[in-house]
């Protein structure tokens, strides 16, 4: 089927929306929501997490319907939180109320083969096989490893919101604070079943990557154009997430090429990133802009 399409993606920290007749994008837009606020140790999505969500989405629907998209060319993937918090059912109904679809709970191997799909369709270079997809979210961290497809792949309950919230309660963190964090990163690498040292090719996707990528390039401003399927040194990598551990949230605010929706939480998905590299034997990382959206805009072209 051919005609305009719209993927979103919704997860702990943002949504996500694709418009566009692929490979054309229309639209790309993307909002800091926290969707996953207090989740990890409530178990439930809080009012004001789902009014800031709904407000996302209501601007999403204009836009949709702007661009001629129907209900039935519209995808609508949601974190495993919105189908496990006692209150999942008003997040599902609110999300029909304005799209006309129900939200969709990818397994964990759908969400690898949309994630590693996402990440290397676009990439100018083929990469070096096999390829390490790192995707860090608000809520979880997945890892897939593949060369066309994935071959393995897993989801760890580790993200920036969960373990900022779990973790680094200073401003900035504590010794202390960042030793736990790390503990608790490299106790569910150890489990993992997916090990980095695997990878010839380590691409990294979503918005911790890419901001960090951000700041190792040292941008005036947040840049997609230049950000994106960029080869960063590994040591410089390490470098600027011991940096940001060690800021402020007012600092990190400071910085031009900083979201302010993610000052907060970077701080845990930069450590996650830096743990992740350090298992692996490759010097760079690749960055790609193009992540699970892309994937599930592409599970609509038939």
């Amino acid at each position: 089927m051919t005609g305009p399409l719209a993927a979103i993606d919704c997860g702990t920290n943002t949504i996500k929306l694709l418009i566009g007749t692929l490979p054309d994008v229309a639209v790309r837009e993307s909002r800091m929501v926290r969707l996953g606020q207090g989740v990890d140790k409530t178990g439930r999505l809080a009012d004001e997490a789902l009014a800031r969500t709904f407000a996302a989405i209501d601007e999403y629907a204009v836009l949709i319907a702007a661009h001629g998209v129907p209900p039935s060319r519209v995808r609508f993937c949601a974190t495993s939180a919105t189908r496990d918090s006692a209150n999942a059912s008003v997040f599902a109904a609110g999300v029909h109320a304005r799209l006309g679809v129900w939200p969709e709970v990818l397994s964990g191997a759908e969400e690898a083969a949309l994630s590693f799909d996402g990440a290397v369709r676009n990439l100018a270079s083929p990469p070096a096989a096999p390829v390490l997809v790192v995707d860090i979210g608000g809520g979880s961290t997945e890892l897939i490893l593949g060369s066309s497809s994935p071959a393995a792949a897993h989801s760890m309950d580790i993200g920036s919101v969960r373990l900022h919230e779990r973790h680094l309660h200073s401003d900035p963190p504590t010794a202390a604070e960042v030793a736990a964090c790390v503990a608790d990163i490299d106790a569910h690498l150890d489990a993992c079943p997916v090990p980095p040292a695997g990878a010839a090719t380590v691409v990294g996707v979503a918005g911790t990557v890419t901001t960090v990528a951000a700041g190792v390039l040292d941008l005036p401003a947040y840049d997609r154009e230049a950000i994106d399927q960029q080869v960063l040194a590994v040591e410089d990598v390490h470098a600027l997430v011991s940096r940001l551990v060690s800021m402020t949230v007012e600092e990190r605010l400071a910085l031009p090429w900083m979201h302010p929706g993610r000052a907060d939480v970077i701080d845990a998905g930069a450590l996650i990133l830096s743990r992740v590299l350090a298992r692996a034997s490759v010097p760079s990382l690749v960055v790609s802009e193009s992540d699970i959206l892309d994937g599930i805009a592409w599970s609509l072209v038939s």
